[in-house]
């Protein structure tokens, strides 16, 4: 099978980033649940923001911003679902 580069992530990326990601469903890494984002538990401090998964307390995602970048860290991870229409 032939590849193509990264570029080609372009649009189906851009669908998967361009709406209120809380709205979106997220299989935790630590214990399986399955639920919205907007249900997890968010802590925030200085150093960044730290969300948590709501049934076991497991790290779901990281995020740390500076005043000219920003980093997404999503390893707790395994999926997430995002319903079209």
């Amino acid at each position: 099978m032939q590849h193509v580069d990264g570029n080609a992530l372009a649009g189906p990326l851009a669908e998967f980033f361009s709406f209120d990601m809380t709205t979106a469903t997220a299989r935790c890494n630590g214990c399986g649940a399955i639920g919205e984002l907007a249900r997890a538990m968010v802590y925030r401090s200085g150093a960044g923001t730290v969300v948590r998964c709501s049934a076991c307390d497991h790290v779901l995602a990281t995020l740390v911003e500076t005043a000219d970048r920003a980093w997404i860290g999503l390893s707790g991870i395994s999926a997430i679902e995002v319903r079209r229409g």
